[in-house]
């Protein structure tokens, strides 16, 4: 692919760890074969299976618009997402770039739907998705992760004063002129580094920026994935790791 040449209307980037046996192959080639101005950039992170030639293959079989990132050491998915945005800015047009699960909890036509809804309000720099359980939605989330959730959620909100409904939902797009400044630098939460975007918003333009300038979109589909790579050490270092950005970002 002559990336110099080729304009997407918007790119998404997807943090693959060991995922040979549970990519949803078959979907990410058809959407990649429906949607030719969309561009699928995969980040093999490290992986020990044979992720790497899996999605290797997809990029073979729909050369166009799907393309591989590989990082030979795993540096974790904050890692593997950060990587991944600047590769796609520094290489490729694409107005719009954001990232996606590769389990697809939410499924790249939906999100596609977002950056289209995007589109027309053009004051809101990123478009997050959110997991609101409402009627007529179908999401399905784990009962235990949602109860720890909800603990997070609201030390979430004090730390960015801001209503946010869901931080940690893996969709999220961004103007491309954001890309930079957002991912320039490593994160210092492996984990939360979705939170972390947010505050590095906040220190650059002001406490208001996320109420003017990010748009929460209420997806319609969500469903957990089994597999999931957060275990209980992963979950006992949330509270510390909040701790450790609310210092630097507000009080540092």
């Amino acid at each position: 692919m002559n990336s110099c040449n080729v304009n997407f209307n918007c790119a998404f980037v997807i943090p693959c760890y060991n995922e040979e046996k549970r990519l949803p192959y078959n979907s990410f080639l058809e959407f990649a074969a429906n949607n030719k101005n969309v561009l699928l950039c995969f980040v093999n992170d490290g992986s020990k299976d044979n992720t790497l030639d899996v999605i290797n293959q997809l990029a073979n079989t729909a050369a166009e618009n799907v393309i591989v990132y590989d990082m030979p050491k795993n540096g974790g998915k904050a890692e593997a997402v950060r990587n991944g945005m600047l590769h796609v800015f520094q290489n490729y047009n694409a107005k719009q770039i954001g990232f996606l699960d590769a389990d697809l909890a939410t499924c790249p036509n939906e999100f596609l739907q977002m950056a289209k809804y995007k589109e027309n309000l053009s004051q809101f720099g990123a478009i997050v998705g959110s997991r609101i359980v409402r009627l007529g939605a179908n999401i399905q989330r784990d009962d235990n992760r949602s109860f720890f959730s909800k603990i997070v959620k609201r030390a979430i909100r004090f730390i960015l004063k801001t209503p946010f409904q869901d931080t940690q939902c893996g969709a999220k797009m961004f103007d491309r002129n954001l890309v930079p400044f957002l991912f320039d630098k490593p994160f210092l939460s492996p984990w939360l580094f979705d939170v972390e975007i947010f505050l590095r918003l906040q220190q650059k333009f002001g406490k208001t920026t996320l109420q003017n300038g990010v748009l929460e979109y209420p997806l319609m589909n969500w469903t957990e994935v089994g597999g999931s790579k957060l275990t209980l050490k992963h979950t006992l270092k949330i509270p510390l790791q909040l701790s450790h950005l609310f210092y630097h970002y507000k009080l540092a």
